[in-house]
């Protein structure tokens, strides 16, 4: 018979969600298989906390279970008529998300691995009320979540990524260039093995890309602002940009102003089914950390003999007309 979820992940009857999630993460990442290699019962932990979670984390099964509809396992508690197959590959999954398939996922073994899954769900209920007692003919198995964090760069331009599935598969991923935060990449086949000959399930994993520091992401364009001194700004001249492929030399003309965007063309994300995005540089003046006094003394002279307003055309802008023409008429009364 199968343990009580609740007591499983420690947790009380009136946990909430987040209560449950944070749980389960803390209890899952202590016994994962990655850390645990060859451990047979880190192994059986890991499974029975998924168990756990994939029933207390999903809302509708949670509250069946607290009704007393469903045991610990999903099964139903009451025997009843075997229903036609539930959802095959792909159902369960959230429609605010589009799935991407691979084609290279190929599980392998006797490897050590050297990135790892985070968050697991679903890992369980493989035999739940579906099953249909008494059913004899093929059914297709269910489609298992994971969660997998990616650095920004990583998902931008692609990569190999090997990677140990909860139950000890190793598995080598192709992450396809431009993958984008919340998307779904599916694993033809990784998910739980079928019934009666029926096909196994797909793996599908949502994928989280954490912001970067200096990198944003506008569809295909990468954004990044750019500081420069002042007689770069002036003089213009060539300098060095980070781009997310590397550095590479890129020309300013003379005059240059903070808030200028020049464009890498080309230098942007480039997905395998459409041309490559650009990288639009913002330019910034930045000032040296202290002005000396032949600085002052210089820009003290060249402003008697060069002066100018920038602001003029903005005042000019936001100066009611109105306001202009009669002002000094208002009469006191």
């Amino acid at each position: 018979m199968s343990k009580d979820p609740y007591r499983i992940l420690g947790v009380g009857k009136d946990a909430t969600a987040d209560d449950i999630r944070k749980a389960y993460r803390k209890l899952a990442k202590a016994s994962h298989p990655d850390l645990h290699p060859g451990d047979p019962q880190a192994a059986a932990t890991f499974r029975e906390l998924a168990a756990a979670h994939d029933i207390l984390g999903d809302s509708a099964k949670r509250a069946r279970f607290d009704r007393g509809e469903i045991d610990a396992s999903g099964a139903e508690r009451a025997p009843e008529r075997p229903s036609s197959a539930p959802g095959g590959p792909g159902s369960g999954a959230s429609s605010r998300y589009y799935y991407r398939d691979y084609a290279d996922a190929g599980a392998t073994g006797g490897y050590g691995t050297t990135a790892g899954f985070e968050d697991f769900e679903d890992l369980s209920d493989l035999f739940s009320a579906g099953l249909g007692r008494g059913r004899k003919g093929p059914r297709p198995g269910r489609d298992l979540r994971f969660h997998l964090t990616l650095d920004f760069l990583d998902a931008a331009n692609g990569l190999r990524k090997r990677v140990t599935l909860p139950d000890g598969p190793v598995l080598d991923l192709t992450i396809p260039p431009g993958t984008r935060d919340g998307e779904i990449l599916r694993l033809k086949g990784k998910g739980a093995p079928g019934l009666n000959g029926g096909e196994a399930g797909d793996g599908l994993v949502e994928i989280s890309v954490p912001p970067h520091p200096a990198f944003q992401r506008d569809g295909d364009d990468i954004v990044i602002e750019v500081p420069i001194t002042l007689d770069e700004a002036v003089l213009g001249g060539k300098i060095e940009v980070p781009t997310i492929s590397g550095k590479v030399a890129m020309t300013l003309p003379p005059g240059t102003t903070s808030g200028d965007v020049l464009r890498l063309r080309g230098k942007g994300i480039h997905p395998a089914n459409r041309p490559a995005g650009d990288q639009r540089v913002i330019l910034k003046i930045a000032l040296p950390p202290a002005i000396d006094g032949a600085l002052a003394n210089f820009l003290s002279q060249w402003r008697k003999d060069h002066p100018y307003d920038p602001r003029a055309p903005l005042m000019a802008q936001t100066t009611p007309a109105a306001h202009t023409a009669h002002a000094g008429r208002s009469k006191t009364s």
